[in-house]
Protein backbone atom coordinates (compact mmCIF):
# COMPACT_ATOMS: atom_id res chain seq x y z
CA UNK A 1 0.00 0.00 0.00
CA UNK A 2 1.65 3.24 -1.28
CA UNK A 3 1.57 6.53 0.43
CA UNK A 4 -1.41 8.71 -1.19
CA UNK A 5 -1.45 12.03 -2.04
CA UNK A 6 -5.24 12.27 -1.48
CA UNK A 7 -5.73 11.15 1.68
CA UNK A 8 -2.82 13.13 2.64
CA UNK A 9 -4.45 16.31 2.23
CA UNK A 10 -7.39 14.96 3.84
CA UNK A 11 -5.52 14.36 6.73
CA UNK A 12 -4.81 18.47 6.78
CA UNK A 13 -7.93 19.99 8.38
CA UNK A 14 -8.18 17.33 11.19
CA UNK A 15 -4.18 17.81 12.35
CA UNK A 16 -4.40 21.53 11.68
CA UNK A 17 -7.35 21.81 13.94
CA UNK A 18 -5.23 20.68 16.83
CA UNK A 19 -2.73 23.36 15.75
CA UNK A 20 -3.85 25.76 18.78
CA UNK A 21 -3.04 22.77 21.47
CA UNK A 22 -0.32 22.75 20.32
CA UNK A 23 1.18 25.83 20.18
CA UNK A 24 -0.44 26.34 23.57
CA UNK A 25 1.32 23.92 25.08
CA UNK A 26 4.58 25.01 23.73
CA UNK A 27 4.12 28.86 24.69
CA UNK A 28 2.95 28.19 28.57
CA UNK A 29 5.36 25.51 29.03
CA UNK A 30 8.42 27.58 27.42
CA UNK A 31 6.91 30.90 30.02
CA UNK A 32 6.92 28.07 32.50
CA UNK A 33 10.44 26.68 31.64
CA UNK A 34 11.73 29.92 31.53
CA UNK A 35 10.68 31.65 34.91
CA UNK A 36 11.75 28.84 37.03
CA UNK A 37 15.16 28.19 35.19
CA UNK A 38 15.60 31.92 36.01
CA UNK A 39 14.64 31.48 39.86
CA UNK A 40 16.88 27.98 39.79
CA UNK A 41 19.93 30.37 38.70
CA UNK A 42 19.06 33.45 41.15
CA UNK A 43 19.07 30.47 44.04
CA UNK A 44 22.44 28.60 42.40
CA UNK A 45 24.01 32.19 42.41
CA UNK A 46 22.93 32.74 46.01
CA UNK A 47 25.15 30.01 47.25
CA UNK A 48 24.79 28.53 50.84
CA UNK A 49 22.15 25.32 50.79
CA UNK A 50 20.03 27.58 48.35
CA UNK A 51 22.63 27.14 45.87
CA UNK A 52 23.84 23.78 46.42
CA UNK A 53 20.20 22.85 46.17
CA UNK A 54 19.35 25.00 43.01
CA UNK A 55 23.04 22.70 41.65
CA UNK A 56 21.68 19.59 42.17
CA UNK A 57 17.89 20.08 40.77
CA UNK A 58 19.45 21.78 37.93
CA UNK A 59 21.79 18.76 37.22
CA UNK A 60 19.22 16.03 38.48
CA UNK A 61 16.80 17.43 35.46
CA UNK A 62 19.08 17.67 33.03
CA UNK A 63 19.86 13.86 34.00
CA UNK A 64 16.77 12.62 33.76
CA UNK A 65 14.45 11.75 30.30
CA UNK A 66 10.89 14.04 29.62
CA UNK A 67 9.02 10.59 29.42
CA UNK A 68 9.71 10.12 32.98
CA UNK A 69 8.30 13.46 34.25
CA UNK A 70 5.53 13.27 32.28
CA UNK A 71 5.15 9.69 33.66
CA UNK A 72 5.67 10.21 37.24
CA UNK A 73 3.00 13.22 37.37
CA UNK A 74 0.65 11.52 35.21
CA UNK A 75 0.86 8.06 36.82
CA UNK A 76 2.69 8.14 40.48
CA UNK A 77 1.19 11.09 42.37
CA UNK A 78 -2.38 9.87 42.16
CA UNK A 79 -1.08 7.22 44.28
CA UNK A 80 -0.45 10.15 46.71
CA UNK A 81 -3.91 11.96 45.88
CA UNK A 82 -2.60 14.49 43.48
CA UNK A 83 -4.58 14.06 40.30
CA UNK A 84 -4.03 16.30 37.54
CA UNK A 85 -5.46 16.85 34.01
CA UNK A 86 -3.15 15.72 31.06
CA UNK A 87 -2.60 18.63 29.67
CA UNK A 88 -1.65 20.66 33.16
CA UNK A 89 0.48 17.04 33.41
CA UNK A 90 2.11 17.98 29.80
CA UNK A 91 2.59 21.82 30.35
CA UNK A 92 4.01 20.70 33.83
CA UNK A 93 6.37 18.13 32.95
CA UNK A 94 7.66 20.07 29.93
CA UNK A 95 8.44 23.14 32.04
CA UNK A 96 10.09 21.00 34.80
CA UNK A 97 12.46 19.27 32.25
CA UNK A 98 13.61 22.19 30.17
CA UNK A 99 14.08 24.59 33.27
CA UNK A 100 17.15 22.79 33.97
CA UNK A 101 18.58 24.07 30.32
CA UNK A 102 17.18 27.08 30.44
CA UNK A 103 18.92 27.71 33.93
CA UNK A 104 22.26 26.82 31.74
CA UNK A 105 21.40 29.66 29.69
CA UNK A 106 20.50 32.43 31.63
CA UNK A 107 24.30 31.61 33.65
CA UNK A 108 25.80 31.85 30.26
CA UNK A 109 23.67 34.89 29.88
CA UNK A 110 24.87 36.50 32.76
CA UNK A 111 28.02 35.69 32.93
CA UNK A 112 28.43 37.51 29.70
CA UNK A 113 27.89 40.49 31.12
CA UNK A 114 30.65 42.89 32.47
CA UNK A 115 31.48 42.29 35.59
CA UNK A 116 31.26 46.51 35.79
CA UNK A 117 27.62 46.23 35.49
CA UNK A 118 26.86 45.08 38.45
CA UNK A 119 29.11 46.76 40.78
CA UNK A 120 28.06 50.02 38.96
CA UNK A 121 24.72 49.57 40.35
CA UNK A 122 25.72 48.67 43.63
CA UNK A 123 28.23 51.88 43.90
CA UNK A 124 24.49 53.55 42.52
CA UNK A 125 23.18 52.02 45.63
CA UNK A 126 20.93 50.24 43.69
CA UNK A 127 18.97 47.69 45.54
CA UNK A 128 19.32 44.07 44.51
CA UNK A 129 15.91 43.44 42.93
CA UNK A 130 16.24 46.68 40.58
CA UNK A 131 19.56 45.78 39.51
CA UNK A 132 18.62 42.57 38.60
CA UNK A 133 14.99 44.30 37.00
CA UNK A 134 16.83 47.33 35.30
CA UNK A 135 20.91 46.45 34.46
CA UNK A 136 21.18 42.42 34.24
CA UNK A 137 17.67 41.30 32.71
CA UNK A 138 18.09 43.57 29.82
CA UNK A 139 21.56 42.82 28.96
CA UNK A 140 20.96 39.09 29.28
CA UNK A 141 18.23 38.59 27.61
CA UNK A 142 20.26 40.39 24.24
CA UNK A 143 22.97 37.49 24.97
CA UNK A 144 20.27 34.26 25.77
CA UNK A 145 17.87 35.71 22.72
CA UNK A 146 18.78 32.84 20.56
CA UNK A 147 19.35 29.86 22.48
CA UNK A 148 16.20 30.67 23.99
CA UNK A 149 14.81 30.84 20.88
CA UNK A 150 16.28 27.60 19.72
CA UNK A 151 14.64 25.55 23.24
CA UNK A 152 11.58 27.45 22.71
CA UNK A 153 11.40 25.30 19.27
CA UNK A 154 12.95 22.26 21.15
CA UNK A 155 9.91 22.57 23.64
CA UNK A 156 7.77 22.91 20.29
CA UNK A 157 9.14 19.55 18.88
CA UNK A 158 8.67 18.10 22.55
CA UNK A 159 4.80 18.34 22.38
CA UNK A 160 4.00 15.02 20.87
CA UNK A 161 5.48 13.50 23.68
CA UNK A 162 2.12 14.30 25.41
CA UNK A 163 0.25 12.60 23.11
CA UNK A 164 0.67 9.04 25.65
CA UNK A 165 -1.04 11.39 27.81
CA UNK A 166 -3.97 11.61 25.53
CA UNK A 167 -3.65 15.28 25.02
CA UNK A 168 -5.47 16.53 21.70
CA UNK A 169 -2.60 17.70 19.99
CA UNK A 170 -1.29 17.36 16.48
CA UNK A 171 0.10 14.15 16.99
CA UNK A 172 -2.35 12.82 18.97
CA UNK A 173 -5.02 13.45 16.08
CA UNK A 174 -2.49 12.04 13.37
CA UNK A 175 -2.60 9.09 15.42
CA UNK A 176 -6.83 9.09 15.65
CA UNK A 177 -6.74 8.88 11.81
CA UNK A 178 -4.22 5.92 11.50
CA UNK A 179 -5.98 3.97 14.13
CA UNK A 180 -9.07 4.66 12.54
CA UNK A 181 -8.21 4.06 9.07
CA UNK A 182 -4.88 2.28 9.58
CA UNK A 183 -2.75 3.67 7.24
CA UNK A 184 0.13 5.66 9.30
CA UNK A 185 2.28 7.13 6.91
CA UNK A 186 0.30 10.20 5.26
CA UNK A 187 -1.35 11.32 9.02
CA UNK A 188 2.22 11.10 10.13
CA UNK A 189 4.01 12.73 6.82
CA UNK A 190 1.47 15.83 7.25
CA UNK A 191 2.05 16.11 11.35
CA UNK A 192 5.76 15.88 10.42
CA UNK A 193 5.21 18.76 7.60
CA UNK A 194 3.54 20.85 10.23
CA UNK A 195 5.82 21.01 12.39
CA UNK A 196 8.64 21.55 10.30
CA UNK A 197 7.35 25.04 9.27
CA UNK A 198 6.20 25.80 12.29
CA UNK A 199 10.05 25.62 13.46
CA UNK A 200 11.06 27.44 10.82
CA UNK A 201 8.97 30.36 11.24
CA UNK A 202 9.79 30.28 15.01
CA UNK A 203 13.64 30.42 14.01
CA UNK A 204 13.06 32.93 11.48
CA UNK A 205 11.23 35.08 14.42
CA UNK A 206 13.90 34.51 16.17
CA UNK A 207 16.64 35.30 13.98
CA UNK A 208 15.17 38.81 13.49
CA UNK A 209 14.20 39.84 17.11
CA UNK A 210 18.35 38.83 17.98
CA UNK A 211 19.14 41.25 15.22
CA UNK A 212 17.30 43.75 16.23
CA UNK A 213 17.96 43.48 20.45
CA UNK A 214 21.79 43.41 18.90
CA UNK A 215 21.44 46.59 16.93
CA UNK A 216 19.58 48.08 19.97
CA UNK A 217 22.71 47.66 22.63
CA UNK A 218 25.21 49.07 19.98
CA UNK A 219 23.37 52.29 19.82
Amino acid sequence: MGFDPAFALSCVPTILSAIGTTLLVAAVSCFGAATIGFLFEMARRIGGIAGMASGFAIDFIRSTPVLIWLYFLYFVLPFYGIRLGSMTVGIMGLSLYYSGYLAEVFKAGIDAIPKGQPEAARALSLSRRDTVIYVIAPQMMRNIAAPLGNYFVSILKATPYLAVLAVPDMLGRAFDIASETYRYAEPLVVAGLIFLALALLISYGVKRLERRLLAGGTR
